[in-house]
């Protein structure tokens, strides 16, 4: 199979299924696919739900966005990656914690998050241009601009890394923002409530102890943000 940018339509809403639509608070719901893959791009991880040998797995592994689909890979043995390329269900979720959500009661206690719930099968990646592709998307996924400063994967890793493509055509996102609703009796209590927010922050980059002493830090890492970037 070969990648073929082409299949990123125009379409900007994706169709509701009986496994995407939102049941439980509806209005939060959304089927936007630039909503949808915003939160993908900012998210890190996610969870790779599926069925082997009558037994549920919840994996959680790391992933890249080209276009219209997820990519995820890993070494040949991965027992997730041989279940999935034999094209059973699979069910990846992922999730952003914006922030916590205090109310003026237990019962209303919340947060404040966006997710994305996709459904579908996932297909072996053969084209090695398209593995390539993937494996650069992985790469800046997690850390923007770090491909061109890196060494590119030779023959031998490409043949020994095991790509997974997953359509994003059957997705859902929810998301709660703002502040908590309590009862209305309760907005009398004199119990502070409001929202806490909460963000993924970059520490002080650490050098490789193998690291030459003059070797600057290069400027993927200097200049990374998580928000920005997005």
């Amino acid at each position: 199979m070969t990648h073929n940018p082409e299949s990123n339509s125009e379409q900007r809403s994706l169709e509701i299924t009986s496994r995407t639509q939102i049941k439980r608070l509806p209005k939060r719901g959304d089927y936007d696919c630039e909503l949808i893959y915003q939160i993908l791009d900012e998210g890190l991880i996610c969870q790779v739900g599926f069925i082997a040998d009558h037994q549920p797995f919840v994996i959680p592994t790391t992933y890249g966005r080209v276009l219209d689909r997820l990519y995820i890979h890993g070494s040949p043995a991965s027992r997730m990656l041989r279940t999935l390329q034999k094209g059973v269900e699979v069910c990846i979720t992922v999730t952003l914690l914006d922030g916590l959500v205090l109310a003026r009661s237990a019962f209303h206690h919340s947060m404040n998050y966006r997710s994305v719930v996709i459904f579908g099968t996932a297909t072996f990646v053969e084209s090695m241009d398209e593995k390539l592709t993937a494996l650069q998307a992985f790469t800046e996924h997690i850390v923007p601009n770090r491909w061109a400063e890196i060494r590119q994967p030779t023959v031998q890793e490409l043949a020994g890394t095991l790509v997974l493509s997953v359509p994003l055509q059957e997705a859902s996102a929810k998301v709660r923002t703002g502040p908590p609703m309590d009862d209305e009796p309760d907005y009398a209590l004199p119990v502070w409530a409001g929202e806490l927010p909460l963000r993924t922050v970059a520490g002080d980059a650490i050098p490789d102890p193998r690291l030459s002493p003059d070797m600057e830090v290069s400027d993927s890492v200097k200049f990374y943000d998580r928000q920005a970037s997005r």
